[in-house]
């Protein structure tokens, strides 16, 4: 949850930017635009505000966000090599590439920021929840305290009303009340129009009218819903002055709709009647202080501009409302288009969606051999085509893929010739790092061998964002999130991936089915060779999440290929300390011996 608040933060970037073209917009084309139309399109703003919360797959914004991802959402913000030294682990009686180098990350501070941000906007929701209860509150007591409409010459214009509306089947009962100074309509499946008495005692049957015909139209076109959806989004953007100077511009495009739905009722001739209606009434009717109700009032700056409107309004022609409409559609269009873009929900929903329904799996007990970890094992056999599972949740959750993404790391490098099969030699930047391998000039074998960030990062460096992204986009790595910026994207920070999707990926990899030149391919391969007995090799990576001086995350993936057959596996472990990739490579090892499908 803490994580969410940033993607959410940075969403409500995106949004202001989308409401101003979204303003900007309308305002370009209100001539095209009829009134009604350009209060519609708010709807689809509303429904653009409400997707941070939906399950919708997002987009990233590496380029325009990834500086402010990398200070105060990447729990991976900053590495500190000088001060973190890690001895890598050697198991017994095992060759050296069991040997994982890491160094830590910090998350101390920005954890602190996220719970704060968190912990602000609750309560920032709450006071704000709070008042519009404590308005509900006040409405459901004026109802109470309201009496039916004891007038029979207005209760007689309202039947009328009604009839010109064509809602005589309709249920909409009228009221008087002496504690409300503007008319208003309020309910969704039982809702009541409420008349202050000043106006029932001030009655003029032209003005009485107008209103009343005002309320019916929010009635027709659902305005109490709008007032619902304008509440729920005020209450989760409590902060955010640009959405309630959009929710203001809502309520005056509502009114100034419902305005214009009066007019095409009227002859010509009486639209200046109609306008007089809103002065007359200018300083006896105000904004209603219930935000669930719709009514004919404003402040005087909002009827200035209705009645500006109402000066210059002309029933739409053919025309006019055909290049409304496509207008519309166009503007609409550009809206929907987006949301995946701002769903921080997707953002941070780390759970990957297995359709495994088609697929011949086996669930079983392997908690024996994790001990105190927590974790889950994934092997596939090519030849009986099925997968064994142990802990389905944890194997379909994604997680920080740490040192194990440096397989894809290397091939994006090669297919982008920053290193090449026969000369794959990066200079060592002559930085001092933690572990003597790294502190020299390294090849792709050496580097995996070494598990060297410096050379993958000098390649993150040479490739770009961008290019990045196209990439995680092009063989579906994990959520393809990298907006943790250039520098850490892979070190427990936005990057996830789930250990099934590790093992479909090695699948695609092995069998070349990533579209990728087979001598890149093969060179990802060759550096990623651990073992070779006989006729059997064993490919892999392990993988050390190392947060704060503490071991949270360990991994090891990789093949088993034999003369007939091809094992993918697939192992994560995670716990609050000594987590490693070592860690995990013994599990998996003790696990693949016990299946008899590697032995050394």
């Amino acid at each position: 949850m803490a994580e969410f608040i940033t993607h959410f933060l940075l969403c409500n970037i995106v949004i202001s930017i989308i409401i101003g073209i979204f303003l900007v917009s309308k305002w370009i084309f209100k001539n095209t635009l009829t009134s009604r139309m350009q209060y519609n399109l708010w709807y689809f703003l509303l429904v653009l505000l409400l997707t941070p919360f939906f399950p919708v797959q997002s987009k990233q914004f590496p380029d325009l966000f990834s500086w402010l991802n990398h200070v105060i959402i990447s729990p991976a913000f900053q590495t500190d090599q000088n001060k973190t030294v890690v001895s890598p682990a050697t198991l017994s009686n095992s060759s050296d590439w069991m040997n994982e180098f890491t160094i830590s990350v910090n998350s101390s501070t920005p954890t602190i920021i996220r719970s704060i941000l968190l912990c602000v906007w609750i309560a920032g929701m709450f006071v704000v929840l709070v008042l519009v209860l404590k308005s509900s509150l006040q409405l459901r007591s004026l109802k109470r305290s309201a009496l039916p409409l004891q007038n029979a010459t207005i209760y007689k214009l309202y039947k009328q009303c009604l009839s010109e509306m064509k809602l005589t089947r309709t249920n909409i009962p009228i009221y008087s009340t002496a504690f409300l100074k503007t008319p208003i309509i309020t309910g969704i499946f039982k809702p009541g129009i409420y008349m202050p008495i000043h106006l029932i005692s001030d009655y003029h049957e032209t003005d009485v009218r107008y209103i009343l015909l005002h309320e019916l139209q929010h009635y027709k076109h659902k305005d109490s819903l709008a007032n619902y959806l304008m509440i729920l989004t005020a209450i989760l953007y409590w902060f955010n002055p640009i959405i309630w100077y959009a929710l203001k511009e809502m309520r005056n495009d509502r009114e100034i709709a419902c305005d214009t739905s009066v007019l095409k009722m009227l002859d010509e001739c009486d639209y200046e009647k109609y306008g007089n209606t809103l002065i007359n009434f200018a300083e006896k009717i105000s904004s209603s202080p219930f935000p669930f109700a719709a009514g004919l009032g404003g402040n005087i700056k909002q009827i200035r501009r209705r009645i500006i409107s109402i000066a210059s309004y002309k029933n739409p022609s053919f025309h006019k409302k055909a290049i409304g409409i496509i207008t519309f559609m166009l503007i609409a269009a550009g809206i929907i288009s987006f949301t995946p873009f701002i769903s921080s929900y997707a953002a941070i929903n780390n759970q990957y969606n297995w359709n495994y329904s088609s697929e011949n799996i086996t669930q079983t007990d392997l908690s024996s051999y994790f001990k105190n970890y927590e974790g889950s094992f994934v092997l596939f056999d090519s030849n009986r085509d099925s997968w064994i599972v142990y802990d389905m949740e944890h194997a379909t959750h994604r997680i920080s893929p740490d040192s194990t993404y440096k397989i894809y790391d290397a091939l994006w490098g090669l297919e982008e010739n920053i290193i090449t099969p026969q000369n794959s030699l990066l200079m060592w930047d002559g930085k001092d790092y933690p572990f003597e391998a790294w502190n020299t000039d390294l090849t792709l074998d050496s580097a995996m061998a070494a598990s060297a960030n410096w050379y993958f990062h000098t390649i993150d460096e040479r490739l770009s964002l961008t290019r990045i992204q196209n990439y995680l986009n092009k063989i579906e790595y994990g959520n393809k999130d990298i907006t943790g910026g250039l520098s850490s994207y892979w070190l427990e920070s936005t990057l996830k991936i789930s250990p099934v999707e590790q093992v479909e990926l090695l699948k695609k990899l092995q069998a070349n089915n990533l579209e990728f030149h087979s001598n890149n391919l093969q060179a990802v391969k060759n550096s990623i060779l651990l073992s070779s007995v006989n006729d059997k090799k064993l490919y892999g990576k392990t993988g050390t999440g190392r947060i704060d001086d503490k071991d949270v995350n360990g991994w090891f993936v990789g093949y088993i290929e034999t003369t007939d057959n091809t094992c993918f596996f697939a192992t994560n472990i995670s716990a609050n300390s000594d987590a490693t990739g070592n860690s995990a490579a013994q599990i998996t090892m003790s696990i693949l011996s016990d299946m008899n499908i590697w032995r050394q």
